[in-house]
């Protein structure tokens, strides 16, 4: 079990430390891998497909030979933020750190994609305030609590209700939905091509991979 991380009041950064101007700028990092960076954030509750769609969607960013990166929620608990339980303090600076890491890859110029239960909206917001305006695509997976139950792939929402787990996302721990999301999906109605389909094509529609990828993507 993780240790609980106590966050250090005061977010004022050090005064001797300054800024370094890089050379290379996020466009120019962009321009050569012809692409428009973005940060793709699948939050919904456990079970709700989050994973399961951005691993596809990658997939076929892969095929149209995009420059990606996917972050997952468990697989950063094993290393960046394994310091961290599941207080409500400790899962807004776990999504803190994802915010900020994801910034430092869209710089890069890549699209990042993003699988976190993030259940509160101010944490959602204030990944997309690090960001540039339109860079950040929130993706609400809005599967049914009911559902995602039934399917229950790693036996947690069983453990949850027998008070195994405490604090879990959609039993005893609230979860936040959002209220003006980019895309919605509910894995529950909507197939999983159809789910990548609809990303794909709000990634062309909104200039984030070139004419030449949305050509390839409708020849597919």
């Amino acid at each position: 079990m993780a240790k609980e991380y106590t966050i250090k009041s005061g977010n004022d950064v050090c005064a001797d430390i300054v800024w370094h101007q890089h050379k290379i700028s996020k466009s120019q990092r962009a321009s050569i891998k012809t692409q428009k960076p973005c940060l793709l954030w699948f939050t919904g509750i456990s079970g709700a497909g989050k994973s399961t769609i951005a691993n596809a969607v990658e997939a076929q960013l892969f095929e149209l030979q995009r420059h990606t990166y996917l972050l997952d929620g468990d697989n950063v608990r094993y290393g960046l933020n394994k310091d961290l339980g599941f207080s409500d303090e400790s899962r807004v600076e776990n999504i803190r750190r994802i915010g900020e890491v994801a910034r430092l890859f869209v710089d890069s110029g890549m699209i990042v994609l993003s699988a976190f239960i993030s259940p509160f909206r101010e944490d959602r917001k204030m990944v997309r305030q690090m960001l540039e305006p339109g860079e950040f695509v929130e993706v609400h997976v809005s599967t049914p609590l009911n559902v995602c139950e039934q399917r229950d792939p790693k036996g947690l929402y069983k453990k949850a209700r027998a008070g195994r787990i405490e604090k879990f996302t959609g039993v005893d721990s609230p979860y936040e939905p959002p209220v003006n999301p980019e895309l919605t999906l509910n894995t529950d109605a909507v197939s999983l091509s159809e789910c990548v389909e609809r990303v794909i094509g709000y990634l062309i529609a909104q200039q984030f991979i070139v004419e030449r990828d949305a050509t390839l993507y409708r020849a597919s």
